[in-house]
């Protein structure tokens, strides 16, 4: 329960995002199409945390690594329950978009 806590706050283990992308991941960008129209991640997947329970097809393999983002990485931790509560069983959640690229 403590260690759930702790990674809700962002208090857990930190992940190297820069391997995780390196070694195939996806990011998925949950925002709208303006707002990733406005500014995003080279390379990014961008399907709305509105619309991600109706496009998982598009991530057919649920054991591939998935980090979201968003703006400020409120929808990006509602995606990861999405995913997770659907059988992905590897998602991080990235957090801001802006963040997320910094550390990659």
């Amino acid at each position: 329960m403590l260690n759930t806590i702790k990674n809700m706050l962002g208090l857990g283990a930190k992940v190297n995002y820069a391997d995780l992308v390196q070694q195939g991941a996806i990011i998925l960008d949950v925002r709208t199409k303006n707002e990733y129209a406005s500014g995003h991640i080279k390379g990014s997947v961008n399907v709305s945390v509105d619309q991600l329970a109706k496009n998982l097809s598009k991530f057919p393999d649920k054991s591939k690594t998935i980090i979201t983002c968003c703006a400020s990485g409120m929808r990006s931790a509602s995606a990861k329950s999405i995913l997770k509560s659907n059988g992905y069983s590897e998602v991080y959640n990235g957090g801001g978009w802006t963040s997320l690229r910094s550390k990659l």
